[in-house]
């Protein structure tokens, strides 16, 4: 299981959401503190700047090496700021049959499409379904897909249901577009009968909006021949929590936003709060998409449940 951050608001250091706070993304890579296994098999992210060359674009950065040691992540992220982010820390089984690789490593984006994607969970039995998920997917991605991850084909179809990949969809497309992928998959488990528990969290982002899904195909569904094949972080719902508010930064020895929800000028999401302080996050509910755009400098936030 991976961990992600999507950020969205006024520009942030990204120091401040990568390494300085006490669980930073970065720190949760190798000491998370919702999760049972470790994060080592990459760092990816997707940073824009409305203030620089072609803000459209954005700033683009990934390595399979470990985000900790990373001289030149540091580096950046202690000179760029910007206005919206998305971040990914890539866990896999331990398992030599793994694919390490920046291939792997997300987000995932395809070319002239703005939208990105990264994804925390796993699809069981991931082989089966390839095949009956690819049916769903426009073959100018399919052409795309570099990588050997299920998260990369669940990419691929979000994108195949936009009715213009190449222009940002407006809120009720993306999330439409986002149920239809989760219904592909969903029928697709039934058609080669896999009803094995599979998280899908979802993090999407394209410069100007985000979108957060928390969703769990069968949930408390494992196989009962081999108590082995039971991974420990199946056993709980796979975590995602949100906070708003201003001048996000140190505040009092904690990392936190100001002046609550109501004056709020940034919205800042993660598989784990990056404070011990939580009490200004708030869960997503399970089986929720939280969509959020910036409307006169404030973020407007909007939840919906999914089938």
């Amino acid at each position: 299981m991976c961990r992600a951050l999507l950020y969205l608001g006024r520009p942030v250091v990204l120091d401040n959401l990568l390494f300085r706070p006490d669980s930073a993304l970065v720190r949760q890579s190798y000491m998370p503190k919702m999760l049972h296994l470790l994060n080592l098999a990459g760092f990816g992210m997707r940073a824009w700047d409305r203030a620089s060359h072609d803000p459209d674009a954005p700033f683009a950065y990934a390595s399979h090496s470990l985000p900790v040691f990373d001289r030149n992540l540091k580096n950046l992220a202690e000179k760029i700021a910007a206005t919206c982010v998305l971040a990914h820390v890539r866990g896999v089984p331990y398992s030599t049959a793994v694919e390490i690789s920046m291939q792997n490593v997300h987000p995932f984006q395809f070319a002239g499409v703005p939208l990105v994607m990264a994804h925390n969970g796993d699809l069981a039995h991931f082989a089966r379904l390839r095949p009956l998920i690819a049916r769903h997917v426009k073959d100018e991605f399919a052409a795309q897909v570099r990588g050997t991850t299920d998260s990369e084909w669940i990419y691929a179809l979000v994108v195949s249901h936009l009715r213009n990949p190449r222009a940002r969809p407006s809120e009720s497309e993306l999330i439409d577009a986002i149920a239809a992928a989760l219904g592909v998959i969903r029928a697709a488990r039934a058609e080669a009968g896999v009803a094995e528990s599979s998280s899908v969290n979802l993090f999407l982002a394209d410069g100007a909006q985000l979108a957060a899904v928390r969703y769990c195909f069968d949930f408390g569904c494992f196989p009962t021949e081999d108590p082995a094949l039971v991974r420990p972080d199946s056993l709980r719902y796979a975590s995602l929590w949100y906070t708003l508010g201003r001048d996000y930064g140190l505040h009092d020895g904690e990392w936190k936003m100001t002046g609550g929800a109501e004056r709020a000028d940034a919205l800042l999401i993660a598989s784990e709060p990056l404070s011990s302080d939580t009490a200004a996050w708030v869960e997503v509910p399970e089986y929720g998409v939280l969509h959020a755009t910036l409307q006169d400098g404030r973020p407007a936030i909007s939840q919906r449940l999914l089938d």
